[in-house]
């Protein structure tokens, strides 16, 4: 199966690692980093959605009106617009980018952040709530009879959209998540399963539970699986490790310095997060090159496991995660620019070609078999 790559489509320089040099929406810098993504051999770039950060959908549809090829994947939280509305700014942008969009729905992990802009239900609340958002958006789009909708969080009438997407039927789906109810509604209404990077073993039984929550919805498909690191290269192995612990040591200096905003006092309340800090304190490292201190320094915040090495250690490592199912690969580093050259140049074209080689020994290992059949 073919690979893809998805990088960061940051609005400014900042890290977890350094602060940024200008404002919260660098529009040259946010173009100059897009267009480093695409070319550098990567597939799509990731608009993420914070509650105090610059709004990603016309950030998004600035750089794809500027660049011919590179993919868009935008962050959207269910609270804060309505889905009529929100389906039409999708259309509108999946026009913009000519069928290069794919929309990113979290459900927030956070109550604290979640009310930051009004949004005061529970966890499951808002789990029921995105379910509702997806359904109506995939109708929005694919619809073009007024219809009504009388639900749980929404109900509207006689809406029909005037605007529809570039994709037949549709964009695709993109949803995230490591708790049971998580699992629950992106089985059901994803096309793309977005983990963040854990240790094999601990990914491979995740796999399962979005293919037994896929089942369970009664779907006879089940979604991509995406997986998410923080890789760190150099072009020796101790370099690449010198490198790591430099950067944990900037993240742990800034924090420790008061210089990142935090929206949690106590323990994470997500089931990603929880994940992330007891993988950390059980160990520092697993498999070929997962490394959890950059985990542990930024109290499992998101994409934030790393992979450690030279380009041939990320790259195989990576393949690893491809072999037990894993079609896009996530990968974002502290210097963004920078290392989102640097990876393209140096790791992707590793896994594209070793993946080329491995469907092409299937294949040939498929043609083979009835003809085996046959003489047997």
């Amino acid at each position: 199966m073919p690979v893809e790559f998805l990088g960061i489509a940051a609005t400014n320089d900042g890290s977890e690692t350094t602060p940024r040099s200008g404002a919260a929406f660098d529009k040259e810098y946010t173009l100059r980093l897009a267009r480093a993504h695409e070319d550098h051999g990567w597939d799509r770039v990731l608009f993420a959605y914070g509650s105090g950060s610059p709004d990603p959908a016309p950030a998004a549809a600035y750089v794809a009106s500027r660049l011919e090829r590179l993919q868009i994947l935008l962050a959207h939280r269910p609270n804060v617009s309505y889905p009529t509305f929100a389906a039409k700014t999708f259309a509108t942008l999946d026009q913009i980018s000519e069928g290069r969009l794919t929309v990113h729905f979290i459900t927030g992990g956070n109550d604290h952040e979640q009310g930051r802009e009004g949004d005061t239900l529970t966890k499951d609340q808002r789990y029921e709530r995105t379910r509702e958002y997806i359904r109506i958006v995939k109708k929005i789009w694919t619809t073009h009879e007024p219809f009504d909708h009388e639900g749980e969080h929404y109900r509207f009438h006689d809406f029909v959209s005037d605007v529809f997407p570039v994709q037949q039927p549709r964009p695709n789906v993109s949803f995230g998540g490591s708790s049971p109810a998580a699992y629950a509604a992106g089985g059901a209404e994803a096309d793309i399963y977005c983990l963040w990077g854990e240790p094999l073993e601990r990914t491979a039984e995740q796999i399962e539970a979005v293919k037994a929550a896929a089942k369970a919805a009664g779907r006879t498909d089940v979604p991509r699986i995406q997986v998410a690191f923080r890789p760190i290269i150099a072009p020796t192995e101790e370099l690449a490790w010198e490198k790591a612990h430099r950067t944990v040591g900037a993240i742990r200096g800034r924090r420790e310095a008061g210089l990142v905003r935090h929206h949690r006092d106590a323990a994470p309340e997500n089931a990603g997060s929880q994940r992330l800090i007891a993988i950390a304190e059980a160990g520092e490292r697993y498999d070929r090159a997962l490394w959890t201190p950059t985990a542990a320094a930024t109290g499992g915040a998101g994409n934030s496991n790393a992979l450690v090495g030279t380009p041939e250690t990320v790259a195989q490592a990576l393949l690893d995660y491809y072999d037990l199912g894993v079609d896009i690969l996530s990968a974002r580093g502290y210097d963004l620019l920078g290392d989102a050259i640097d990876f393209g140049r140096h790791v992707i074209p590793i896994v594209r070609e070793e993946v080329a080689r491995r469907d092409a020994e299937r294949e040939a290992a498929r043609e083979v078999q009835p003809l085996a059949a046959v003489r047997g």
